[in-house]
Formats: structure tokens, sequence, C-alpha cells
């Protein structure tokens, strides 16, 4: 651990890097100096904007790293950073691990991106917390190092915005009125697209559009998933029960439909659902 005024570093030990996912390095530093790195770094590297700001340059391009933003890199990509104006106060975490790749690549993080965040959002202080408890703490497994690597690739997923896209965070919250909504109806066979879309006021390509983001499918295939665990609940709860009862209580018009469409997702019957519970 490198502790002064102006920079804080921890790195973890060699036994990490059996884990998962494990972080390589973490630190603070309040006067970051120009880093260039004709060949990258080995890890993934997150750097973030604490104060001030700075230019961050690859692939040709020159962002710019604000407060409430910071930049993910995947190992190996040329780079390099400057200071833009006054000092810059920045912190970084060095990561990787045997599942890295899968796990950045599944939350969509995989590629060289810049996040931004609302002030004082979680991704904000998530790093400082973590290379607070780093510097007292005597993790000698890792384990709890890797937990809040993974905790905060989530929370970046969660609360951070590419471009002129809203946080996922935002989109599940302008969907809650649907969802609420879908919880009550899910009976109602009529419901469609429209009918969804006119509860939010937008138009049924802005709301698959934010059921994309938030769920990674279109609205109308999550009221579908929700109706098959409504069904799920009503066979297991009510052993009496008939199949056809079941789908129209979950609004399908026929039972046929019912069966059909929960084999596909659960990939066994209804019947055979209900004998495994």
């Amino acid at each position: 651990m490198i502790i002064s005024a102006q920079h804080e570093r921890y790195f973890m030990t060699s036994r990490d890097q059996t884990l998962p996912l494990y972080i390589e390095s973490i630190g603070y530093n309040g006067n970051q100096e120009s880093v260039k790195r004709p060949v990258g770094y080995p890890c993934y590297h997150w750097l973030q904007t604490v104060k001030g700001a700075g230019e961050f340059r690859f692939a040709g391009s020159t962002l710019i790293l604000g407060e409430s933003s910071g930049i993910l890199m995947p190992p190996n990509v040329p780079h390099e950073y400057l200071r833009s104006q006054g000092d810059w106060e920045t912190l970084y975490i060095t990561f990787a691990g045997s599942q890295c790749s899968a796990i950045t690549e599944g939350l969509g993080l995989g590629e060289a991106a810049i996040y931004q965040w609302e002030v004082d959002s979680p991704p904000e202080h998530y790093g400082r917390q973590v290379l607070g408890s780093m510097g007292s703490d005597q993790d000698l497994s890792g384990l709890e190092a890797s937990a809040d690597m993974y905790r905060f690739l989530i929370l970046l997923k969660k609360h951070g915005m590419k471009g002129s896209r809203s946080s996922i965070s935002h989109a599940v919250e302008r969907l809650a009125p649907l969802i609420a909504y879908m919880e009550r109806h899910y009976a109602d066979p009529d419901i469609g697209l429209e009918e969804m879309a006119a509860i939010l006021g937008i138009t049924p390509r802005h709301l698959n559009t934010l059921f994309k983001q938030s769920f990674g499918m279109t609205a109308y295939s999550y009221f579908i998933l929700l109706r098959i665990r409504k069904s799920k609940e009503l066979m297991t709860g009510d052993r009496m029960l008939t199949i056809k009862e079941t789908a129209t209580r979950v609004g399908f018009r026929d039972a046929s439909h019912f069966v059909a469409t929960f084999r596909r997702i659960e990939h066994v019957t209804p019947e055979q659902f209900r004998t495994l519970y």
C-alpha cells in the first residue's frame, strides 16, 4: 500500500489471480501525471475523474474525462492521457481474472467506452470506499476484493450512461408505473403493446427501447414472462387448478397456446413442472 497526500495505491498479491475476477491494483492520484502506453495495459483498466478534467486519447480520438465520468479500457489497447485543466484528481482500478472477459462481455462492458453518471450516484464514491476498505482490512484470500470488483461493474452497468443513452436505473424508474400495471392486469388477454405504451404516454417503439435497455427484451416478451411466472405460482399453490383454468387466469385465450409458450420458456410442460414441485 502506498499512501501520501497525493497518492494512494494498493496492489493485490499473486494468489488472487486464481479468482474468476480480481483487482490487480486500485489507487487515487491527487495530481494525475501524463501517461502514455503504446501497447496498452495488460489488464482491464478503469480511470475515473474525481476532480478537474483530463484528456484521454485512443484509436485516434480525444475524449474529455470530466467529473462524474470515467473510461473503461480492455487489455492491450494503446492509449494515453493527460490533464487538461488545473490539477486532475483520478481514481483507477486495474482488474483481470479467468472469467473477466466473460463477465464484462456479459454485462455489455467489454468494449472501450466512456461512462457518465449523475452527481453523487454510487459509481462516484464506490471506488474510494473499496480503496479505503483495502487499506484497513486483511483480505488475504482476495475474496472481498473480488466481490467489490463485481459490485463495481454492476453499479457501472446500472448507473453509467454512454453517449446520449440514459442509465438502466433511469429506464427502470421510467418503466415502474407500467410494470406495476402489468402486475395488476396480467390476466387481461386484450393488453397489447399499444395499450402498454399508452400507460406511459410514449410510442411502442420507445417502449421497446426502454425494455431492451433495462431487461434485454421487448415489453411484450417481458409481459409473457410475467404471465408464466404467475402461472407457476398458481399451479404450485392450488393443485386442483386445471391447466385450462390456469391459462385463463394468466391471460392466455386458450390452453394450447399456454402449454406451447410454457414449454418454450421452461423446457417442460405445465404438468411436468407441477410434478417437480
